[in-house]
């Protein structure tokens, strides 16, 4: 079949000084996608999911790589799912995994981004390690033989950190992992400062945003064409192979992460079930966070109770312009409290992902939360690691 030339691909034949940068500089293998491609080549049936925040959710590299696949490979069936949402980054995939992705039938590639939204959104170190390194180990306990990518896409604190002579640190934990895990690895983030840096084209009028323009998306785009031309442009293996785990980095990572339905809670003081949440105001909300059952308080003091069990315990909450500080306890251990407001808050009904309490001991714990008078809490999942 003739393939068609993209767009930067015409801006090379255009400026051939362009062309001095290859995309595949910027993509390591440090394992293969042999298993996604015997799907692909020999079974003719294949599910592909993209896991990420906005740049994945939104139309652009994703959709390339779908029209990529499906002219390229028009024998095989293909199912195509976007698991990206606006603003979530590594802790929510986490514990979304599983009904967002896996829940869905047998999927045989995975594409993961969350280096943005993890800067984005402030997620600590620690969190960002056991949030992405659950999702790979959780992924491949499910289905040994799934191919996963991981990518890091760019914003321009990266930018600044390479040009300080840094590694940003939410790069530098996605290439560790895909090291450790044997997943081949596509550094974007490195790759676009590095062509701005070399004259190629300009952040500001070409590439635009951490949400990129269509000339940025097709750098993107470009680059993950590269890994899958050169990963399937050999014969077909002859069998699958499953993926031997190595011995996790932190062992209280999230790889049993999951969502608890908010009807566990008991003990309801003030808060209620809304089986099918809307905003009754015009603030924007997210994909997924609307129309669905959401404990609710109202302004005055409220509380509830979840017994759950696990190592780690959080909220998915919406963060909206009436939002405040909530007060909670898990066991008999003393009162903590979080400001659940954010720089979005007046403007969005932000999802807000929230762990409370972590490195528990293995067993039951009962977790309280008590609001402030004056602010409502709306609480989507609650998030439960093993």
């Amino acid at each position: 079949m003739k393939k068609l030339l993209p767009v930067w691909l015409l801006l090379l034949a255009t400026f051939p000084a362009l062309a001095q940068l290859k995309s595949e500089t910027f993509i390591t293998r440090y394992g293969n996608l042999n298993n996604a491609w015997y799907q692909i080549s020999a079974r003719k049936k294949a599910t592909v999911a993209f896991l990420g925040g906005s740049i994945t959710n939104m139309e652009g590299w994703r959709g390339k790589v779908d029209d990529y696949l499906t002219r390229t490979y028009p024998a095989t069936a293909f199912t195509l799912l976007n698991a990206g949402i606006p603003s979530l980054g590594s802790l929510p995939h986490a514990f979304r995994l599983q009904q967002d992705v896996l829940d869905k039938g047998q999927v045989d590639l995975l594409l993961v981004e969350a280096a943005v939204n993890d800067k984005v959104n402030g997620t600590a170190a620690t969190v960002q390690r056991r949030a992405l390194e659950g999702i790979i180990r959780h992924t491949l306990t499910a289905n040994p033989q799934m191919n996963i990518i991981l990518m890091a896409f760019v914003d321009e604190d990266k930018m600044a950190d390479y040009r300080a002579g840094k590694i940003p640190a939410e790069v530098a934990l996605h290439e560790e992992m895909a090291r450790r895990y044997q997943l081949p690895f596509v550094n974007l983030a490195k790759e676009v400062t590095t062509r701005i840096d070399a004259g190629e084209f300009s952040w500001k009028d070409d590439f635009k945003d951490l949400h990129p323009s269509p000339f940025g998306q097709e750098i993107y785009f470009h680059t993950i064409r590269q890994l899958l031309d050169s990963a399937f442009n050999r014969a077909a293996p002859r069998k699958m192979v499953a993926a031997k785990l190595p011995a996790a980095t932190d062992p209280f990572n999230y790889v049993n992460g999951h969502y608890v339905d908010v009807h566990t809670a008991d003990h309801l003081q003030g808060f209620t079930v809304a089986e099918s949440w809307k905003p009754s105001d015009k603030v924007h909300t997210r994909p997924g966070f609307v129309d669905v059952p959401m404990l609710v308080s109202g302004t005055t003091e409220a509380s509830f109770e979840l017994p759950f069990t696990g190592r780690t315990v959080g909220v998915a909450l919406l963060s909206g312009p009436d939002a405040g500080v909530i007060r909670y306890r898990i066991d008999n251990k003393p009162e903590q409290q979080m400001d659940t407001r954010t720089q979005w808050s007046r403007s969005l009904y932000l999802p807000w992902y929230l762990i409370l309490g972590d490195e528990l001991t293995t067993g039951t714990h009962t977790l309280k939360i008590t609001t402030t008078p004056g602010s409502v809490c709306r609480i989507v999942h609650f998030l439960v690691n093993r």
